[in-house]
């Protein structure tokens, strides 16, 4: 299902934001940016960014409270939110289960994955590079939300898509090597070069994890240059960074 009030408070402030359709229950919000603020305005939300606090200043009308920013380490470190009481810890996931408690991931091409339980009990956002994925970031979201993982349901955000994200030998040998199978999300390029599908290693590592339930939106970072920052893209877009957050109310 969808989070119509937000749907709703996105489009009266003007903002392409997306919200996932997901069966999350109603008691679980999230949303992840695009790189427009309005007509004529955008929002980038890198911590280098010059606007930075104006940006997160924008983010939060629509938030519960300040999000958890990360550190991010393309790693498999997950932190649990409702302990942290200073901004950036070193890590590529967050876990919460305390009501109003933003976990928030920034990417500019990798994949962003929320997580929520079926009872709306826990709430998780994970940051899947290649790295990341590879290692077994969104294993270890799992793991650390401590709950049967056919009881969590997940949605993966805007990422590079498969027919921009090239890679080498290596890339392919970190997925296939532990999963022969994981070479149906690789498509031949050049000699040596393949395109890479996240969505679809994501999606086995989720289904090799036990979570059954994976929902996702069909988003190219780099090809939608006018929706999303892109680091694939190059230029001044490499590093714009948006965000994809979540939050539980009470259930």
């Amino acid at each position: 299902m969808s989070d119509s009030a937000l749907t709703q408070r996105l489009a009266h402030a003007g903002l392409d934001w997306i919200v996932p359709q997901w069966p999350a229950p109603s008691s679980v919000h999230a949303l992840s940016t695009t790189r427009n603020a309005g007509i004529g305005r955008s929002i980038d939300l890198a911590p280098a960014s010059p606007a930075i606090d104006q940006a997160r200043e924008s983010l939060r009308r629509f938030v519960p409270a300040e999000p958890l920013w990360l550190a991010q380490q393309h790693g498999t470190r997950v932190v649990d939110a409702d302990e942290m009481h200073a901004q950036s810890p070193r890590a590529d996931a967050a876990v919460a289960r305390t009501t109003g408690k933003v976990c928030a991931i920034l990417s500019g091409d990798c994949l962003p994955v929320l997580f929520a339980t079926r009872d709306g009990s826990v709430v998780a956002a994970a940051h899947a590079g290649w790295r990341g994925l590879a290692a077994g970031v969104l294993e270890a979201t799992v793991v650390s939300m401590r709950i049967a993982p056919d009881q969590v349901v997940a949605w993966m955000g805007p990422s590079i898509g498969a027919s921009a994200f090239e890679v080498g030998d290596e890339v392919r040998a970190a997925f296939c090597d532990l999963d022969g199978e994981a070479a149906t999300a690789f498509f031949a390029g050049k000699p040596g070069k393949w395109f890479a599908d996240l969505h679809a290693l994501a999606r086995r590592r989720l289904a090799r994890a036990g979570v059954v339930e994976v929902s996702g939106v069909a988003r190219c970072t780099f090809t939608e240059s006018a929706s999303f920052y892109s680091y694939r893209r190059g230029g001044a877009d490499a590093a714009g960074r948006m965000a994809t957050l979540i939050w539980r109310d009470q259930t």
